[in-house]
């Protein structure tokens, strides 16, 4: 069984996630990009494959509806995006330790990105998720 590790900046919140991982999407919503200052990249892991060591150091922001994000308390790490009642958990792959084997397989919310750039790197793109 694969093992990857991720972290937070500071190394108060410290995540491991059994199991493959395959679905690395670029979120491209003002939402995504003003919660990680550009471009937010994640993966979902299922949540029980994922152990989060230093949870108290994590805290929730509902950022919506049908969604919260979660950082670092200490060092403001953006690290987490879960919708309600998904049964999963997008972990920030900026997080994971080197090296991740993962690549990236399409962007979201394309329809809503920032003015000030291109994506012109061949991955798939869709305009809402």
């Amino acid at each position: 069984m694969t093992v990857r590790h991720a972290r937070c900046l500071c190394g108060a919140v410290r995540v491991t996630i059994r199991g493959d991982l395959d679905d690395i999407a670029a979120c491209h919503c003002s939402q995504c990009r003003r919660w990680s200052g550009h471009v937010w990249a994640a993966v979902p892991v299922p949540d029980d494959r994922l152990e989060i060591e230093g949870e108290e150091h994590v805290r929730w922001f509902k950022s919506s509806d049908k969604a919260e994000r979660g950082f670092c308390d200490t060092c403001g790490s953006s690290m987490f995006w879960r919708g309600f009642g998904r049964g999963e958990t997008d972990v920030a792959v900026g997080c994971l330790e080197p090296p991740t084997g993962l690549h990236l397989q399409r962007h979201i919310w394309t329809g809503s990105k920032g003015d000030y750039y291109e994506i012109a790197d061949g991955v798939p793109q869709e305009e809402r998720q």
